[in-house]
């Protein structure tokens, strides 16, 4: 079994890896009707098209980029409750913070503590500066979570290839 890449007090977070609890976790994940809603419908709708995801995207950023999205576990018993993690996107001068939990885990703190200990992992284990996040205009939750990290807003930003304006939150180095 891989060390956990963080421990936090409820959480562990990992790398992703490529086997049937990974791709069942991140199917469900990419077909939440909140995932939908504020961050995309991916096209995701197999556990294999799931594996091809996972080796798409954060597979090949952990290579390019020594970062990526990881599997949040809970501690107490292990069960798969979303990802969170870094990503370099085109469009944005800085990485982006990213989260995104089962419907069921919801409301309950997990993605504050997941996406505090990302931040803090990008500052002292990666020694990344500035951080971005970006939000879809109707996520209110999300927006107040970001502000509980210290992000501030920093206006909006279309993605290159997308017509959706997203906020866009800086979190300067320093900050937090």
């Amino acid at each position: 079994m891989p060390q956990p890449l963080i421990q936090t007090e409820r959480l562990t977070l990992r790398l992703l890896r490529d086997d049937d609890t990974d791709a069942a976790g991140m199917l469900a994940l990419l077909n939440e009707p909140g995932f939908h809603q504020y961050i995309g419908d991916r096209g995701v709708r197999t556990q294999e098209q799931a594996r091809d995801y996972i080796r798409n995207g954060p597979f090949a950023s952990y290579v390019a980029n020594g970062f990526g999205m990881y599997v949040i576990e809970r501690r107490e018993d292990g069960a798969w409750m979303g990802n969170a993690g870094l990503v370099r996107r085109d469009g944005l001068a800085h990485v982006d913070v990213g989260y995104a939990l089962l419907g069921e885990f919801g409301g309950r703190g997990y993605a504050l503590e997941a996406a505090r200990a990302v931040v803090a992992y990008a500052r002292d284990a990666l020694r990344i500066g500035t951080l971005c996040a970006i939000v879809s205009k109707g996520n209110a939750r999300s927006v107040a979570l970001l502000e509980k990290l210290g992000f501030v807003p920093d206006g909006v930003v279309t993605l290159p290839g997308k017509d959706e304006e997203l906020f866009l939150f800086l979190l300067a180095e320093g900050a937090d």
